[in-house]
């Protein structure tokens, strides 16, 4: 019992990271219809942007508190990679938006490969230890099930990411017109929103969350370098796909749930295969069940909310 509440414990901050990152994906399939698989290589950029700044904090202002260097380090890997997201749309995407669904699909993965080699080129190939900012001793949460500050501050970050962009979406006029955009872009720019603008904004925010997800990755593992966002990129969009892509409710239980599934198979395999397996195939469990959505579910756990467009 102990062994599967620690399991749960382990999925629930690994799924938190992948909802986080899938929040990404569904808003901008759910305004452009598009997958943007450079995402996972925004979080690769933040997480090493991330790096370098609290790297250079440490060296010029030596004595801080850890938990101002971890904010520096956010404060500026963030912008970065708004930045990123938006010249991404702006240079890639926008004059793609008419164009046949293969072309920005395309794009994408060019665009995925851009970021990697100019990381790789910055940055160079090697793996780099991402400053443990956080106290790492776990903490007994329950008798023998444990939790570390960094994990909890994983949890707590996403838990608060989440829920302010769902008010963001739900109760503001910038939400508002988000919603109309994605529900049909001519009329919403009768009505006079700026769509580009939105669009634009749309990107922006979910790069934003992308960085913040690439640091936590980085301060749970310990490690940051240039390829580090195509797994849990890949992972995230399978996770937008099983709760329903579009939907943000759908992408937090679909990270949530995809989370679960391999922690508790990570940790069991090994037991079932009688030593034949490892925990190190642990990432199979996120393909079985991308095939198994598509197969029998293709709009997911709960649904697709995007109107079809003419």
């Amino acid at each position: 019992m102990q062994t599967l509440l620690q399991q749960i414990i382990n999925g629930l901050v690994v799924g938190s990271v992948y909802a986080v990152v899938a929040l990404g994906y569904t808003m901008v399939y759910g305004i452009l219809g598009l997958i943007n698989f450079a995402h996972g290589d925004v979080l690769m950029v933040g997480a090493l942007v991330a790096y370098t700044a609290i790297t250079f904090f440490q060296a010029a202002i030596p004595g801080l508190s850890p938990i101002v260097y971890f904010a520096l380090g956010l404060m500026v890997a963030m912008p970065a990679c708004m930045v990123i997201g938006y010249t991404i749309e702006r240079t890639a995407y926008r004059r793609l938006r008419n164009a046949p669904r293969l072309a920005p699909l395309i794009t994408a993965i060019g665009v995925s490969f851009l970021l990697q080699t100019l990381a790789m080129i910055i940055w160079g190939r090697n793996y780099h230890s991402f400053p443990q900012l956080i106290q790492t001793a776990p903490i007994e949460v329950v008798t023998g099930v444990f939790m570390t500050p960094v994990q909890m501050t994983t949890v707590g970050l996403s838990a608060a990411m989440m829920v302010g962009l769902v008010l963001l979406v739900t109760r503001t006029n910038m939400g508002r017109a988000m919603r109309a955009t994605a529900e049909n872009h001519r009329v919403a720019s009768l009505m006079g929103v700026d769509t580009n603008g939105i669009i634009a904004l749309t990107f922006i925010i979910g790069s934003a969350l992308a960085a913040v997800a690439g640091v936590m990755i980085a301060s749970n593992y310990g490690v940051a370098h240039y390829s580090m966002g195509f797994m849990p990129g890949l992972k995230a969009f399978t996770a937008a796909v099983l709760g329903g892509i579009g939907n943000l409710a759908g992408a937090m239980v679909g990270g949530i749930v995809l989370g679960l599934v391999e922690a508790i198979g990570a940790g069991y395999i090994e037991t079932w295969s009688g030593g034949w397996l490892n925990s190190s195939y642990q990432d199979i469990f996120a393909f079985i069940i991308l095939g198994i959505v598509l197969i029998f579910r293709p709009t997911g756990l709960l649904g697709e909310r995007v109107a079809d467009r003419a």
